[in-house]
């Protein structure tokens, strides 16, 4: 049921900028001069936080999405790719100093590379979040906590900020260019609803390489913890509950954005009000749909083929 005082239903904090993703062929990094062909290649919406906010909008949530990029083509180019589903970015900065973000990913059956020039991608801070908008939403979520240097510093009063309009928070770390692995999140997590992170995230967040006795850890600190697996699969910690399911069988052309679409999967339940293992479930079938296609967005089903895929259509 919609809220009039909260007519957004999620606000994504995060990442936006284009993929280039180049497939098959020979596919080799090697500075000889020669050119090498490639089978396939596709410019697509990549950045953790506007590929889980274009998901979130895939499953018919009012979505905004909070970033900054460039202006410049890439920039453009990424604010229109959320535009086109109904992503409110109106309140997106443009810096006209700084070059949007773009990632190479070069796949090659199933083992990816990547290369990243992150421009804009960490450039988000407090002072360029509308706050109103963020009263208005009734989940906020952060993408790419590790690379939101920014952000950091100021997120508990962001948080704060949410929980004091009547609203819930997730946060998403992803990869930790710095290989620090902290950043002050930890001290955070007792604040948030919904902590996301896949198996080697958890690992490396708490140092303890039994995937298990890392995700009690965690979720120890509060939080509902939803854990991605490498192989498509995921399980959901709250309190003493531990829940585990598989992946859902497709055929797989792209890993790439399966877990931003496995949180807005997540998400989509969360909100709804369903119980944490269907959450789970519904997050698991976004996540294994949206690679079935190269990229992260092009895979990304709608609520309809979601439910359809859990045998609930």
């Amino acid at each position: 049921m919609n809220d009039p005082a909260h007519d957004i239903d999620v606000l994504v904090l995060g990442d936006a900028r284009p993929d280039l993703t180049l497939r098959g062929g020979d596919l080799q990094v090697a500075f000889d001069v020669r050119e090498r062909r490639v089978d396939l290649a596709t410019l697509s919406l990549g950045g953790s936080g506007a590929i889980t906010a274009r998901g979130l909008a895939r499953l018919g949530l009012r979505t905004g999405f909070i970033g900054v990029v460039g202006d410049d083509p890439f920039g453009r180019f990424a604010s229109e790719e959320l535009r086109r589903v109904g992503v409110d970015v109106s309140r997106t900065a443009t810096d006209p100093s700084r070059p949007t973000g773009v990632r190479a990913v070069l796949s090659r059956g199933s083992e990816r590379s990547f290369l990243t020039a992150p421009g804009t991608s960490g450039d988000l801070r407090l002072e360029l979040v509308d706050i109103d908008l963020v009263r208005r939403a009734r989940h906020v979520h952060i993408a790419s906590y590790f690379i939101q240097a920014g952000l950091q510093r100021e997120l508990p009063e962001l948080l704060e900020l949410v929980k004091e309009g009547g609203g819930t928070t997730s946060i998403d770390p992803n990869d930790d260019p710095a290989d620090r692995w902290d950043g002050g999140l930890l001290t955070m997590l007792d604040r948030v609803d919904v902590f996301f992170a896949n198996s080697a995230e958890v690992r490396r967040i708490t140092g303890i390489d039994d995937i298990d006795v890392a995700s009690e850890s965690l979720a120890e600190r509060g939080s509902i913890l939803a854990v991605k697996f490498g192989q498509g699969g995921g399980m959901v910690l709250q309190g003493e509950e531990m829940i585990h399911r598989e992946a859902v069988a497709v055929d797989i052309v792209d890993k790439t954005g399966a877990g931003d679409s496995f949180d807005a999967g997540f998400l989509a339940g969360f909100l709804a009000g369903w119980p944490l293992e269907r959450c789970l479930r519904l997050a698991i079938v976004c996540g294994s749909l949206s690679m079935r296609a190269t990229g992260g967005i092009d895979g990304q089903p709608t609520m309809e083929e979601a439910l359809a895929a859990l045998g609930e259509a």
